[in-house]
Parts: structure tokens; sequence; C-alpha cells
């Protein structure tokens, strides 16, 4: 090579160090969202593709280490990075047969799996970069320290921005799959470049067209399950949070209308009355009410589908709402008829709540992220916070899914926590609880003074509610639940929350839940 071509070459080194440490970054941060619809995005999801990253990367760096000694000319490296541009494009095309085979396995099981097979060999492989760069480039630069350090330098920068721009710009703006043929695309474009403008090989220029011939599976719009119930895509979106999707469910001349996030439901409706399916709605909304009649002005904590808050503003109450997640408030107004009287607020709950000087008569909860509530908005500085926004009658109500039968050691740290801030912390359960079904969903209630009593009767009169969950609410409201005596738990704190880990068989039973209940074409 001339001076000029060298230093040419140099730069690009320098660029295919920064390119590739910012795709690995990239392939990570879109497994949760490959993964999330069949698993949910929880520990362990997250714990498999971070240890999938690690081995395949140490694994490609010993390789690679091996092969640059062995076979110093760039052509090499630069096969590698084309031939791992192959295996991204190939991710989508796979990714519905992957997912499906792994259900077998099991949560843990099956998000190490699925995460091994679509991410470890383009990983694997672009863990040969590092070594490779650095064994050609202290050939040509002959200062290894001041080498080895720029170049992990670079690789480091390019990690960071490719995360920068994969979580706030490239999910919402192209899509998970759209993603997926954009990283191949640069992989064969930076390998394609090598070999055009450094090794002169023209046949290179086959590669540049393999992202337009290799193509994912499209959503499935519609499809008859094995029952008759006919499942239509309404809307799908890849938002900042997970995968939106409302769906319509007709039988006959029933139809069904939910939305989901990561394929867990937030709200479902009949489209023929407008009426939740769903039990846990009508309690959370009736509860407080029926606490504290007098309430004029509510704060609903997660939109979902609306249902909640349009109630409460339809009863008169002024109600403001947050949510961290603008499509969530878009797909309620646009497909559920939500509607609220106060104000909306796209942001975090805590944020929120430290920066309003608004109290509420009745502050209600609803929010999830992968299959359980945030930690950080259950523990005793979240619970202050909420205290603080009440009024001196005020009522906090929250939907939690938990274990109320055979494990209620999240359940009862929840309670202890809440109940360091409120005189007094009630459950009402949506569900019949016994050891063979111990866990579902409860609306937990907390007010400060003296015990309220209201009567159920009274309370459900005139009040619709759809056929299929009259007598599940009627139960709840009539039968709050006590935790045994003596319940083992703990005062959840910002600084230890361990929720997501003691709260792991009720996760795995939700998504066992959804794998048996949902087609699997209609989660992809």
């Amino acid at each position: 090579m001339t001076g000029e071509t060298k230093r040419g070459f140099t730069l690009y080194l320098m660029f295919t160090t920064m390119l590739c440490g910012g795709l690995v970054m990239l392939l990570e941060l879109l497994g949760s969202r490959v993964i999330g619809p069949f698993f949910g995005v929880g520990l362990f999801v997250w714990t498999s593709l971070i240890a999938v990253a690690l081995v395949a990367l140490a694994l490609g760096y010993s390789v690679g280490g091996w092969l640059s000694d062995r076979y110093r000319d760039p052509a090499y490296l630069y096969a590698v990075i084309s031939l791992a541009g192959v295996l991204v494009l190939c991710i989508p095309v796979i990714q519905a047969p992957v997912l499906k085979a792994s259900q077998q396995l099991g949560l843990r099981g099956g998000t190490l799996f699925s995460s091994l097979v679509l991410f470890g060999p383009s990983l694997f492989l672009l863990g040969f970069v590092s070594p490779y760069v650095v064994k050609i480039a202290v050939a040509e630069l002959r200062a290894i320290g001041k080498t080895v350090g720029r170049f992990y330098a670079l690789s480091t920068i390019g990690s960071g921005v490719g995360t920068l721009l994969t979580g706030f710009f490239l999910i919402p703006w192209l899509g998970v799959k759209g993603i997926f043929v954009f990283a191949g695309a640069l992989l064969l474009a930076l390998g394609a470049g090598y070999f055009l403008l450094f090794a002169r090989r023209w046949v290179a220029l086959a590669l540049l067209p393999l992202p337009f011939l290799i193509s994912g599976t499209d959503p499935v719009l519609e499809k008859t399950m094995s029952d008759g119930t006919r499942v239509t895509l309404v809307e799908g979106e890849e938002s900042y949070y997970g995968r939106l999707k409302v769906l319509d469910y007709s039988y006959g001349s029933q139809r069904i209308r939910e939305l989901t996030i990561d394929s867990l439901v937030q709200g479902g409706v009949d489209m023929s009355s407008g009426l939740s399916i769903y039990g846990y709605p009508y309690v959370l909304q009736l509860l407080p009410r029926a606490l504290h009649p007098a309430g004029e002005r509510a704060l609903m904590i997660g939109v979902g589908a609306g249902i909640v808050p349009r109630w409460y503003s339809e009863q008169g109450v002024l109600t403001d709402v947050v949510d961290i997640d603008p499509a969530v408030v878009t797909m309620a107004a646009e497909h559920f008829d939500f509607a609220t009287s106060g104000d909306v607020h796209i942001e975090d709950a805590r944020y929120y709540l430290r920066r309003t000087r608004d109290r509420y008569d009745y502050l209600l909860l609803d929010v999830f992220s992968g299959d359980s509530t945030p930690g950080h908005v259950l523990s005793r500085e979240a619970m202050a916070l909420v205290a603080t926004r009440l009024t001196p009658a005020g009522v906090f109500a929250a939907n939690l899914v938990g274990d109320l039968g055979n494990d209620t050691f999240v359940t009862a740290s929840i309670v202890k926590t809440v109940a360091a801030h409120f005189d007094q912390v009630e459950l009402y359960p949506t569900f019949r609880v016994s050891t063979d079904n111990p866990s579902g969903n409860y609306v937990l209630v907390a007010y400060n003074g003296a015990p309220r009593h209201f009567e159920p009767r009274r309370v459900l009169a005139g009040e619709p509610l759809h056929p299929f969950v009259q007598r599940e609410v009627a139960m709840a409201l009539t039968r709050p639940y006590q935790l045994p005596r003596g319940a083992a738990g703990l005062v959840l704190t910002d600084n230890y929350n361990p929720i997501e880990f003691y709260d792991v068989a009720v996760r795995e039973q939700i998504r066992r839940d959804i794998l048996r209940d949902s087609d699997p074409d209609m989660l992809l």
C-alpha cells in the first residue's frame, strides 16, 4: 500500500471498530424486543441476553485472536464481518420458528435457548473484530499500547453511540425488523467496502443486494384459532417501551377488543357495549369511590385501555392521568374511546409525583413493566410521595398481580411497605384464592384514619357490569383477603427491592397462561 492508502485503510479500520461496537449493543438491546412478546421483558430475559452476549463475544475474542495470528490478511476479517451481516439478516427470518420451539422449555430455558440461537452466532463473529483490528493496526503502526488503547476506545464510543441511537431513535423509527435489515446491510456494506476500495475484488458487489433478498416474517394480520375464534390485528406499533398491539377477537356475534404490551393484556372491552371484560378495572374504580364517596379529583397512573380514568371522568371527578408511553395514550384514545376530564402527563410516575403540587382524593396505580409492577413505584420512598399527593381522606388503590395462597412473601412485603405510610391497607382479590389457584389480580387499597365500611350491594346497584365478570366483581367487593397472621415480608426500599426475584413463580405462570391461551403467530 502507498502511504496515502495506508492512512485511508487505518481510518477504515477505525470506522470498522466503531461501527461493529455500536452494532453489538444494538443487537443486545433488540433482543428484548424479539423475545419479549413470548417471554416478557423481565429479569430472565435480560439475564439470558447479557449472558449469551458475554459468552459469545468472549469466544469470538479468543477465536478471532487465534485466527488473526495465522491469517493476518484483512480480507479474512471483512469476510467474517460480511458473514455476520448475513446472520443478522437471518434473525427476523428464523425468529418465529425459534420462539415457537422455545415455548416447550419454559420461561428460563426458553429465553436462554432463543437468545443463544438468535443472537449467539452473529455476536460470536463480531467478537472477532477487536483482536483482528488490533493485530492489523499494530503491524502497521508499530505502537502497541497507543494503538490498542485507541481502538478499544473507539469500540466503546461506538457502543455508546449505538445504544443511544437504538433506544432513542431507531426502534420507533424503523421497528425491529427494519433495524435488523439496517444492521445487516451496514455489515455487508462494510465488508464490501473493504473488498472494493482496498482489495479491488469487484465480486464483492454481490453482497450489496442481499438485504433486499432476505426478509423476515411479516406480522400475521388475521387468523382463525382452533376453537373458531377469529383474531385480527387492528394496529401494532413498536414504542419506546414495548410492542403494542390492538387485537379484535370475533366469535359469532361476539366481538372483543384488547390492548396488549409484549402480549400482556392491558385492557379489554366488549365492542358492542364498551364494557370491560375483565374484573379488575371495575374493582379498581369502585373501591376508592365506595371508601370516599365525596371525592372530587383523581390521578390515574397507567392509562392502559383508558377504562378507569374514563369512568371517573363520567362520574364528574376531575381526573388527571400519567403514563410514560405516549403510544399507549394514543391507542387508548383511537381504539377504546379513552377520554379524561383532566390533564394527560407523559412522564414517569415517580417524576410526576415529585414535581406536582396537586393533591388528589383518589390516586390509582395500574402500571406493569414486563409482567410485574415496577419496583420503583412500590418502594417505601414511592409510597411517601403517594401519601403527600393525597388529601387527608384520600384513597390509594393499585391493581397488582401476586400470590395470595402458596407463597405470600411478595404480597406481604408490599402490604408492609404501603402500611409504613397508611393506617389501613386492604386487599381485594378478583379471583377465588386456593392452593390450586393461588395467584391472580388483586386490588390493594390504603387510606388513613379508622377503618371504613361500605355496602357492596349499594356500590354495585345500577353499575353496568359485563356478564363475564358479574360474579367475580361481586365476590371481590364482598370478600376482602386477610394475609396469614405472621406472614413473612419486608419493607421494600429503593435500595433493596427484590420483587422481581421473589415473584418468579407468578411471572412464569403469567407467561405460561399467555403461551397456552394465545396463538403463537399473533404473539410475533
